[in-house]
């Protein structure tokens, strides 16, 4: 009885293996359709997603068209709308580094922390003597497991080791809280 019941067990926990996972993401995009509905209301779930998507995409296209770039300036006003500028900015820069012209999550390192531990992260600055930080310190962003945040933490060039790996694996590996496999980077080269 006793191994029927470890055998039903392992059986259970390996179905939540399959579908926690599947049902966690069906789950999250279903709640963030919700969301995006909830702003652009509309009858047929989905569709204010759609048209978000829609909107994003032309409001790209007309940025990158020269006559909008001449009359638009919004950027400008919101520059010079002193706690405006600062929530925009950020958001802008954060989301340069991942899909702008200007990447900057592409140095992966390994750096030395107190007690012999070891993280992973992304130098993001080399040089922070604009603000007052030696050249003999860097900036590195420590991403989070299983989140989009993280923490830039200032260290001693000495302690970051740079790893030769493509940083969307590192950054998944980090984010998953290692659990992802990484690919073989002698197999990629092939």
């Amino acid at each position: 009885m006793k191994e029927k019941m470890k055998r039903l067990l392992g059986y259970f926990l390996q179905g939540l293996l399959y579908t926690l996972p599947i049902a966690a993401t069906i789950y999250v995009v279903v709640e963030a359709i919700i969301l995006i509905d909830g702003i652009i209301p509309v009858k047929f779930p989905g569709l204010g997603l759609l048209i978000l998507i829609l909107a994003i995409t032309l409001v790209g296209f007309l940025g990158s068209t020269i006559i909008v770039q001449q009359f638009f300036s919004l950027e400008k006003i919101l520059d010079r709308i002193p706690l405006i500028k600062i929530i925009y900015t950020s958001v802008k820069d954060l989301l340069s580094a991942f899909v702008g012209k200007k990447k900057r999550f592409t140095k992966p390192v390994l750096v030395k922390m107190e007690g012999g531990v070891e993280r992973l992260g992304f130098v993001t600055q080399e040089d922070l003597t604009d603000i007052g930080i030696p050249t003999t310190k860097i900036g590195v962003y420590i991403p989070f497991s299983y989140a989009v945040t993280g923490n830039l933490i200032i260290v001693p060039r000495e302690n970051v080791t740079p790893i030769d790996a493509n940083s969307a694996d590192i950054m998944k590996f980090v984010i998953s809280g290692g659990v992802t496999e990484l690919e073989d980077h002698d197999e990629e080269e092939d």
